[in-house]
C-alpha cells in the first residue's frame, strides 16, 4: 500500500498524491550560489548556483507551490558535522545524496540518492504529517545536486525547455 497525502497546489486545488512524490525546497532553505549562501526565495532566473556535479549552473526558472503533506524534520548535525547546519524541514520525497557510512550500510553502495523519508529514525530524522509548506523547485538545463542548508540535495527533474 502506497502512502497517500493531500496536496493543495497554489492553495486552490486539492489532489491525492503519493507522499513520496512531494519534492522541492521549502521557503527559508539556504542555497549556495556564486554570490554566497542565499535564501531560496531570493533567487531568480539567471542566478549562478553552486552544484556538486557540475560546478556552477545557471538557474533557468523557479516553480513554487503551496502544499500540505508529509515532511521530515532533520535535526542539525544529524548527517555529519554541519549537515544540516540548522534544523531543516524537507518534503518526504526530497532526494538527498548520502556519501558517508550510511550509503554502504543502508543501500550497499558508495553513495546513494534517496528520498529523505527512507532515512527516518524517529529521533534525529522525524516524520511529520499534514505539514503546510511552500515548496520551490529550481529548474536547470539538467538535474543537479545542490548545496542546501549544508546538505547535498537533488534539484527537480524538470528541465528548462526552449520555446
Amino acid at each position: 500500500m502506497k502512502p497517500k497525502t493531500t496536496a493543495r497546489v497554489g492553495g486552490q486545488v486539492s489532489a491525492t498524491v503519493d507522499a513520496h512524490a512531494l519534492t522541492g525546497l521549502p521557503t527559508g532553505t539556504t542555497i549556495l550560489t556564486g554570490d554566497g549562501a542565499l535564501p531560496i526565495e531570493f533567487l531568480a532566473p539567471g542566478d549562478r548556483i553552486v552544484t556538486r556535479d557540475g560546478g556552477m549552473a545557471v538557474l533557468r526558472g523557479i516553480r513554487s507551490r503551496k502544499v500540505t503533506g508529509r515532511a521530515v524534520r532533520v535535526r542539525a548535525g544529524t548527517l555529519g558535522h554541519g549537515r544540516p547546519d540548522t534544523d531543516t524541514l524537507l518534503p518526504a520525497g526530497q532526494r538527498i545524496l548520502l556519501r558517508d557510512w550510511r550509503a554502504p550500510a543502508l543501500f550497499g553502495c558508495a553513495q546513494a540518492l534517496v528520498p529523505v523519508d527512507r532515512l527516518v529514525d524517529g529521533e534525529f530524522l522525524v516524520r511529520e504529517e499534514d505539514v503546510a509548506m511552500t515548496l520551490h523547485e529550481l529548474v536547470f538545463d539538467a538535474p543537479h545536486i545542490l548545496y542546501a542548508d549544508g546538505l547535498e540535495l537533488a534539484s527537480s527533474d524538470a528541465h528548462a525547455t526552449a520555446d
